[in-house]
């Protein structure tokens, strides 16, 4: 049975470690604009030791934005910002993707170009909460904005939206791209059978909900080649109102199905809702191995918080191939090291999740060997 500490080959990507970087979102992107720089070079580079860092959730356009100070990967000035980060990344022996991300309609039209209202697959409200920033600075926690549902004549804009995006990628020095499936944002959406009730070809049925999600992953791979993409999914629910739906076991099985047919780097399954009465013990014993199995590549397990044990026994047990660790990357950058040598872990400040400043993101120091 693979150990964390086994290498792994993702479709060519060599990772010396099977402890990869989960996404993160942390709000410190410079404004107006959006864009990465210094601060966030620093960051990852001190990390450059997981077998692969994902990124924090990087909107595609001014539209697929929902929270403030996430950075952007669509203009030139966000492309030479992120360059900063990969160059860091790469000179510390490390290997970085993008996850692309497009909220839909867990925005506010404060976050909107012109303060339109936010678009989704239907115009159905979240029951989700979103952050705005204030001119002063305050963050506050407020009620998603009503959306419109995006027009047919649209989509092969969308598309477009992520192509460009994954272009922008590529010029920035990214080794891939994580195509952001999950959590209810805006492809988890059209997703959805409980939300995505559309009349045209990108909705009601399981295969036009996974339309999208397919066109925009050949988009990806257009940039990088199928094997530079992967995706993230969250196969036992979201946050964010994505009500249950009698189908969404089969749609996550077809959709693993259907990637599993473009070979991609791997998927990305986040289970922070396995411990839910409704799915105890089914995702683990039942739809994570058929997902598996039916993707036939890679399978990257995210959601254990600090369960380190918990995740060595679901490789042991062969749910997935790489564990996916957030919290404890936030607060432990020589996680890999820490764990080879048996050293204490360091706890995390969650009031300093987000922020300006390198407090709580480049000052936890790494452990005294």
């Amino acid at each position: 049975m693979p150990l964390l500490h086994d290498r792994i080959d993702l479709r060519g990507l060599a990772c010396p470690n099977r402890i990869f970087m989960a996404p993160l979102t942390r709000q410190r992107a410079k404004s107006p604009g959006d864009i990465p720089g210094e601060l966030q070079a620093e960051h990852y580079a001190q990390r450059a030791e997981f077998g692969l860092i994902i990124s924090e959730a990087t909107q595609i356009s001014p539209e697929g934005k929902g929270y403030p100070n996430t950075p952007g990967i669509y203009s030139d000035e966000q492309v030479a910002g992120w360059r900063l980060v990969t160059d860091r990344v790469h000179a510390a022996g490390g290997r970085i993707f993008v996850q692309l991300w497009h909220v839909g309609r867990v925005s506010h039209v404060a976050h909107q170009p012109n303060g339109q209202p936010p678009v989704a697959p239907v115009a159905a409200r979240s029951k989700g909460f979103v952050v705005v920033r204030h001119d002063d600075g305050r963050r506050e926690r407020v009620e998603a904005s009503m959306p419109r549902a995006l027009e047919t004549a649209e989509m092969p804009r969308l598309i477009e939206d992520f192509a460009h995006a994954a272009r922008c990628a590529k010029a920035a020095g990214f080794d891939g791209v994580e195509v952001h499936a999950a959590n209810s944002y805006l492809i988890n959406q059209f997703l959805s059978g409980s939300l995505n009730t559309r009349d045209d070809a990108w909705g009601g049925s399981i295969e036009n909900r996974m339309r999208l999600l397919m066109h925009v992953v050949d988009a990806a791979g257009e940039a990088f080649g199928s094997a530079g993409v992967g995706v993230r999914l969250s196969p036992m629910g979201s946050v964010n109102d994505l009500p249950i739906h009698h189908d969404d076991e089969e749609c996550m099985r077809r959709v693993a199905e259907e990637l599993g047919k473009r070979r991609l780097a791997y998927l990305h399954l986040f289970h922070h809702h396995w411990g839910r009465d409704r799915w105890n013990g089914l995702f683990k014993d039942t739809l994570c191995r058929e997902m598996r199995a039916r993707f036939g590549g890679p399978v990257v397990l995210n959601g254990y918080g600090t369960d380190v044990a918990g995740a060595q026994g679901d490789l042991d047990g062969g749910l997935g191939d790489a564990v996916a660790f957030g919290k404890l990357a936030i607060s432990n950058p020589d996680l890999p090291t820490r764990l080879a040598h048996g050293h204490a872990l360091a706890p995390w400040d969650d009031t300093q999740f987000y922020g300006d400043d390198a407090r709580g993101y480049n000052d936890y120091p790494r452990a005294q060997v």
